[in-house]
């Protein structure tokens, strides 16, 4: 028997099933679980959080006297109460990159604390709960429904340290992004945001001196961290209701198109759609973060590189279809314009992949800063245009990554 309680009703013992509230307004990021810890209850009742399910079959009930708001014989009718509520709650209105950032900002700390919690879990051998992660990839998604940019690029300024764990947030996004590129239904969207979260699970057994290694890998190294695509699935199958799609990404996203990939060595179709977006959306992150190893590249010119790589390595029309997911000169992107003026990327016009909207903070005929300017490169009457991108490590602006997010402490 499942039943709706308010929050002061909970007590140690309760099997706590589903929280009445978006994932963002707890402290947790999986359910399922009987209550042993005080401070859990504590902080549930710190949060915004006022309802929540218990399941009384796997835990203590309320005691007698105290009634239930409401009761239900199977997941399912609570998993469609909370789906209705969730779809009421959803807001998925088009809103600026700047706007976007301070929420994307928040689900990005969020969403990082529950791939670091995921990991540790599978360290312990525990089964992967894949309806928490249901929930962060939702909050994902409805972030880059409100804007396609802000959350992958804010995603992609992580630091050496939590790469691993805001890699796979990272990939989430981008996925998501790239499946309503391609016109994707809701549902295959959702699984290829959840296959982008969970792709990397492997590599929560990886030893942490070889994952973190600052320089190159021995052969023997290398092929500890090339078993993490399979040790991810076998992870995988320790849940329940793992959606294949989410297993065949997480097996076959470093596999290329020309079979030199691994653990199958697979080639052209043997590959599938889903696969082919992990290997696209996985490498873009990896080769723009900044590594152990080398600091990451800029956003264009990773572009750029990764063209050079397609034939071979990528699916031609899913690497055309991620370019125009994020724009040939992705945000934070420095560029220069036909004025002589630097700028770096803020968001894209919608209008066409060459006329993003700039941030002008630099001029080059002066060799001297200038009062930042927001300029939309496709408005009427600009005259302005992109003619080259510039290489951030030969100009060396400390700020430049503030500059377009707008936020401070961005440059990790």
């Amino acid at each position: 028997m499942l039943k709706k309680i308010r929050v002061d009703q909970l007590t140690l013992g309760m099997h706590l099933k589903e929280f009445c509230g978006s994932w963002m307004e707890h402290p947790f990021w999986r359910t399922g679980f009987v209550i042993v810890d005080p401070k859990d209850i504590t902080a549930v009742l710190a949060s915004s959080i006022k309802e929540v399910w218990i399941d009384v079959g796997k835990g203590l009930d309320v005691p007698i006297g105290q009634p239930a708001i409401t009761e239900a014989e199977s997941d399912a009718q609570v998993d469609t109460e909370l789906r209705q509520a969730d779809a009421a709650k959803r807001d998925v209105a088009p809103v600026s990159t700047a706007v976007e950032l301070e929420r994307a900002a928040k689900i990005c700390a969020q969403s990082k604390q529950a791939v670091i919690s995921m990991f540790q879990e599978a360290r312990m051998g525990k089964a992967v709960d894949t309806g928490g992660a249901r929930k962060l990839v939702e909050e994902i998604s409805d972030s880059v429904a409100r804007n396609p940019g802000a959350l992958i690029s804010l995603a992609r300024l992580k630091t050496v340290d939590d790469y691993t764990y805001m890699h796979s947030v990272a990939v989430c996004a981008m996925m998501v992004g790239l499946a309503k590129q391609l016109g994707l239904d809701e549902e295959q969207t959702r699984q290829a945001g959840m296959a982008g979260l969970m792709h990397d699970l492997g590599k929560a057994l990886m030893p942490m001196d070889v994952l973190n290694k600052p320089g190159k890998l021995t052969d023997a190294e290398f092929a500890i961290i090339k078993s993490h695509p399979v040790e991810g699935h076998r992870l995988l199958l320790t849940g329940q209701d793992v959606d294949p799609l989410v297993l065949d990404v997480c097996l076959h996203h470093h596999e290329k198109t020309d079979g030199s990939g691994y653990p199958k060595g697979l080639k052209g179709d043997e590959i599938s759609l889903f696969a082919k977006m992990g290997a696209v959306c996985d490498v873009y992150d990896a080769i723009t973060s900044n590594r152990p190893y080398k600091s990451g590249w800029d956003p264009a010119e990773s572009l750029r590189k990764m063209a050079e790589w397609a034939n071979g390595h990528f699916d031609g029309k899913v690497f055309q279809a991620f370019v125009k997911s994020l724009g040939i000169y992705p945000i934070g992107s420095l560029v220069k314009l036909t004025s002589g003026r630097l700028g770096v990327v803020v968001s894209q016009s919608g209008k066409s992949l060459t006329t993003p909207c700039v941030k002008v903070f630099y001029s080059t005929k002066s060799s001297m800063r200038i009062v930042p300017e927001v300029i939309d490169l496709s408005g009427a009457g600009c005259t302005e245009k992109i003619v080259s991108r510039e290489d951030p490590a030969k100009w060396r602006f400390a700020d430049l990554n503030s500059l377009w997010s707008g936020l401070l402490g961005t440059n990790a």
